[in-house]
């Protein structure tokens, strides 16, 4: 197949392009700087995005975004996360649906987890409406945009990746100076899945088809403890100092600390299941074993 993608130089789409490479797909990537190759294309130059890079486009794959895990959080900023994410979503999806109907690409557009918001004992599949959080909003704004393309487009509701340059960094830095400890109560549910599964998962999404929302979260439900635990058991330090939410709040503001840290949310990737995919990693304890050196 032709892949277009866009946002292909951040973690997940590095692994998703090397995948689709050493299966024999064909990929273009649409780049903010001059082209260096004829696999790359300008793009979010001020200009629209020609409608016939996308029409011979298989598949088109919007990724990236400024990064959730940046602090503070200030008004310029969070208008960053949302420019960073509508406008090239809104983009792609405007040159799918300039198209002709059948002629129009799968459109497979990033999304996250934090659609949900904090939800406190409940399962949350494909199914269960957007929360009112600051980072739900922007994911209900995020995949407006790609809707725009038609009905041809799969949302991926992406869980924090347990990966060194993922969700593990922060915690890492300080699980290696022996501070580390649950956040918080430490007991509220946190989706999570590996860079392996992820990229896996979009595999799955593309040769299937598939359309709609798609949790791509690990198939078992695990706490804040439970990473941070299995992190510094990997890193043989401990995990003792407590961050009460109060402080968290005081420190990181709490807009972060409520939608990042101290939220409750067990994803369940009721699509992913249902549709045959096999998780690599079925644990968050497997998935951060798999990501760091012991």
């Amino acid at each position: 197949m032709h892949i277009l993608i866009g946002g292909a130089s951040g973690l997940i789409g590095r692994a998703l392009v090397a995948s689709l490479h050493s299966r024999g797909d064909r990929v273009t990537r649409l780049v903010r700087r001059p082209p260096t190759g004829p696999d790359e294309v300008r793009w979010l130059d001020g200009a629209p995005l020609d409608p016939s890079v996308v029409a011979s486009a298989d598949v088109v794959v919007g990724l990236g975004g400024a990064s959730i895990g940046r602090l503070p959080w200030t008004r310029g900023y969070r208008s960053q996360l949302l420019w960073s994410r509508i406008t090239p979503t809104r983009t792609m999806a405007r040159a799918i649906e300039s198209l002709p109907a059948a002629e129009r690409p799968l459109f497979v557009s990033a999304s996250a987890t934090g659609y949900y918001g904090s939800r406190p004992g409940a399962q949350l599949t494909e199914a269960m409406s957007p929360g009112e959080s600051f980072l739900a909003s922007l994911c209900v704004e995020w995949e407006n945009a790609a809707r725009i393309a038609g009905d041809r487009v799969a949302l991926l509701r992406t869980a924090p990746i347990v990966h060194p340059d993922g969700v593990l960094r922060p915690l890492m830095t300080l699980t290696r100076f022996g501070v580390s400890g649950p956040l918080g109560s430490g007991t509220q549910a946190w989706p999570w899945i590996s860079l392996d599964d992820e990229v896996a998962a979009i595999l799955h999404v593309i040769d299937n088809g598939i359309t709609g929302p798609v949790n791509l979260s690990g198939p078992t439900r695990a706490t804040a403890n439970d990473l941070g635990f299995a992190l510094a058991v990997r890193m043989n330090r401990p995990y003792l100092l407590r961050a009460p939410a109060a402080a968290l709040r005081a420190v990181l503001g709490r807009p972060f600390a409520d939608g990042v840290l101290l939220g409750d949310a067990h994803v369940v990737p009721e699509v992913l299941t249902t549709s045959g995919f096999a998780f690599r990693h079925n644990t968050v304890e497997e998935a951060v074993a798999d990501a760091v050196a012991a």
